[in-house]
């Protein structure tokens, strides 16, 4: 009889964090949910931050409930969102709570970065999408605003090395959520000092860098106390970026990342991100004049994406209604959405305005009589308009990917929290002509947990760990059907997108 090992993984993301627990006999794994909290920014003043105790003390929840439970984990791995970050002075003090990733300081910033150095040195030295919320524009804002923080840092850590920092005492970066800071150089895998020299941003906060699957540490005494784990229990870093282990999840078969795949990956969720995973970083003229992004992958891979708005649009509608007294269910949404008219409005779901928290509603209304569309007549309306709009961008992602790749792409995987959206699913079928497989919905947690078992000797390839995810989670495929509406749709669409996308 096979032996069931255990391990525990704590999946934060912008609205919410888990606990799960992952069971595994050497083919299949399963997943309890032990531990769910809520998650988002606090307002202090003026600024956004995240409530970093409180999420540590949620963490130390699922660690009792784990240690309740009987089971022994193997392993304990983290992950969360990229490019928000803590910083840590001298005798372990914590410098303030991290700042929420779209917190209104970065604006200008990246202006600012380039006329320090050449957007295209940027580029060529990081592959990296320039967006306001990456980790150099947070910093070089701090060191504009004349940050006492930066004098007194001794190291920045990512906020899932923060988090395994308070777990084991250990300062170091692992490697994929570093990837998403615009400090690394992409192609060497270690951080950029002609970065660091040119923005005038202290080299010496960095930490070292770590691969993922390795070990960060075991618990440290106090934490082993207060929660009923072994001490000894081992910290292991998945790909701690919660997108990188997502892509880790993605049961697809056929071309490896020693070019380019056949298939593409959408983790969706408040973010959409879509790409391809392949040996090398691709960094070209035409990836930058698309605005794509490069980031680390296991195994050595890079993963070749774009960063799109996603379900924040709808997130944040929902929201604004609730304010006002009208709270609606996804379950309650999607209806009126299918009832709505297609395509009566088009926006581009990466416009800056919609980046900020707010009154999504207002401002999609004031994009479409900006464009001379008609503004969406209700909260069905206002649904259909992000999710086709988010459709149609799809399309023009895969489109460019298979132009910088070279490689047909002849299915896309869709994980992550969106994948239970049947709507968007099927219209993202029909708006790229190809077929749509969906699940797992626990994709990132699924990642992580494998990639800890992988750790521990438990799996071997990237190649095997996909086919346990094949055999342990099922998938629904969404066939593309033939609209000679969406072909008209992908012409206003283009209209709206800038070249950079």
């Amino acid at each position: 009889m096979a032996t069931t090992r255990y391990y525990l993984a704590l999946d934060l993301g912008a609205e919410s964090g888990r606990g799960l627990l992952g069971r595994f006999d050497g083919r299949h794994l399963t997943l309890e949910e032990i531990h769910r909290f809520p998650n988002g920014p606090v307002r202090l003043f003026d600024s956004l931050h995240w409530d970093l105790p409180r999420l540590f003390d949620e963490i130390k929840v699922a660690l009792r409930k784990a240690a309740s439970g009987g089971a022994k984990p193997e392993g304990i791995g983290l992950d969360t969102w990229g490019v928000d970050f803590g910083l840590i002075g001298r005798g372990d003090t914590i410098l303030g709570n991290p700042v929420h990733y779209r917190d209104p300081r970065t604006e200008g910033m990246i202006e600012l970065a380039c006329s320090m150095v050449p957007r295209e040195r940027i580029y060529e030295v990081t592959g990296l999408q320039f967006m306001p919320i990456n980790t150099v524009y947070q910093l070089l804002a701090m060191k504009q605003a004349g940050s006492p923080l930066l004098d007194c840092a001794e190291t920045m850590l990512m906020m899932p090395d923060l988090l395994g920092w308070l777990l084991t005492g250990r300062r170091a970066g692992e490697l994929t959520d570093a990837s998403t800071t615009q400090l690394l150089d992409a192609r060497a895998g270690a951080w950029s000092d002609e970065l660091c020299e040119g923005l005038g941003l202290p080299r010496h906060i960095l930490p070292e860098l770590i691969a993922p699957g390795s070990v960060l540490g075991t618990l440290r005494s106090p934490v082993a106390e207060e929660t009923g784990l072994p001490a000894d229990t081992p910290v292991i870093v998945p790909a701690t970026h919660d997108t990188g282990s997502a892509v880790v999840a993605v049961p697809a078969a056929g071309k490896g990342p020693g070019s380019a795949p056949d298939w593409c990956y959408l983790s969706s969720g408040t973010w959409s991100l879509m790409g391809v995973e392949v040996a090398r970083p691709i960094i070209t003229e035409a990836t930058y004049r698309y605005n794509f992004t490069n980031e680390g992958g296991v195994d050595g891979t890079s993963r070749l994406l774009k960063n799109i708005m996603g379900l924040w649009l709808v997130q944040e509608c929902r929201r604004t209604w609730a304010r006002s007294g009208r709270e609606y269910s996804y379950e309650d949404l999607i209806p009126q959405a299918e009832a709505a008219p297609a395509f009566r409005s088009l926006v581009d779901p990466d416009h800056p305005s919609f980046l900020p928290p707010g009154d999504m509603p207002s401002r999609i209304a004031s994009y479409c009589r900006d464009t001379g569309q008609p503004v969406p007549d209700g909260e069905g309306a206002f649904v259909r308009c992000a999710l086709e709009s988010l459709a149609l961008k799809y399309r023009w992602v895969v489109e460019r990917l298979e132009e910088v790749t070279g490689t047909p792409i002849a299915t896309i995987h869709i994980v992550g929290g969106g994948a239970r959206n049947a709507l968007l699913n099927q219209f993202t079928a029909d708006a790229t002509g190809r077929p749509v497989l969906a699940g797992p919905v626990e994709a990132t947690a699924i990642g992580n947990l494998l990639m800890q078992a992988r750790a521990r000797g438990r799996i071997g390839s990237l190649a095997e760990l996909r086919e346990v995810v094949a055999r342990s989670f099922p998938v629904t495929t969404y066939e593309p059907s033939e609209s000679g509406a969406w072909q008209d749709a992908v012409g206003r669409f283009g209209a709206l997108v800038p070249g950079r996308g």
